[in-house]
């Protein structure tokens, strides 16, 4: 039995057990002081109005025990799969693999790659290191996803127009049907999220639909 979430362009139906939700990025170094994102200028509070959101779909997913999986933006110590044109561009402070107040930026094992306390996954639930921006380059979760039977995707995370416009578009060209949380995602510049939600839930939703958590929820419930 299906569920129908009220959502743009149209409701979405969503299939019990068959939706994971993807938590994506909220780490330490994209939502505290002292990390990356920091680093490059950006007010790293703007991203917080995303955790309760996301706090509140995460609890029911998991009173329902259905899939989540949570994605972390990290490198190998010895940089070997960060190309220099993402580790050099710009003017941060700081750059990847150098050394900060949460460990070496964006390197794994670092506490900065760590997800923030209040979203931590279970030991059970899904942690994905991925090298790039988007969550299926370089990593293997779409045969994981594959295995698992897992067929709609369900989006939150940071920032909205990076990581998670990037992961969405990916699994869209794998077939799967995804909802982006509107309320439950984040960026540092206001107007990048207002596009971002535009461009990924069209007048066909072509690479999928959105909706605000309390829609969600609600349709759960």
């Amino acid at each position: 039995m299906s569920l129908t979430i009220p959502a743009r362009p149209f409701d979405f139906s969503l299939t019990p057990g068959r939706a994971a939700l993807v938590v994506v990025d909220m780490q330490r170094d994209s939502i505290e002081p002292g990390g990356v994102a920091a680093s490059l200028g950006h007010d790293v509070g703007l991203l917080r109005g995303a955790i309760a959101p996301i706090t509140a779909l995460l609890s029911c997913w998991r009173s329902y025990g259905w899939p989540v999986i949570h994605t972390r933006e990290c490198h190998r110590p010895d940089l070997s799969d960060c190309p220099p044109a993402k580790r050099l561009r710009g003017d941060p402070s700081l750059r990847i693999g150098d050394l900060g107040p949460l460990g070496r930026l964006l390197v794994a094992g670092a506490p900065g790659t760590d997800i923030i306390p209040a979203l931590a996954p279970s030991h059970e639930e899904w942690l994905i290191d991925k090298p790039g921006k988007g969550m299926f380059w370089a990593t293997e979760l779409h045969e994981r996803l594959q295995s698992a039977g897992l067929t709609q995707l369900v989006f939150c995370g940071v920032t909205t127009e990076a990581a998670v416009q990037s992961s969405m578009r990916e699994a869209n060209d794998r077939g799967y049907e995804c909802l982006i949380v509107e309320d439950a995602t984040a960026s540092y510049l206001s107007h990048f999220k207002r596009a971002a939600l535009e461009m990924l839930a069209d007048e066909d939703a072509v690479i999928g639909w959105r909706s605000s958590s309390a829609e969600v929820l609600a349709a759960m419930a």
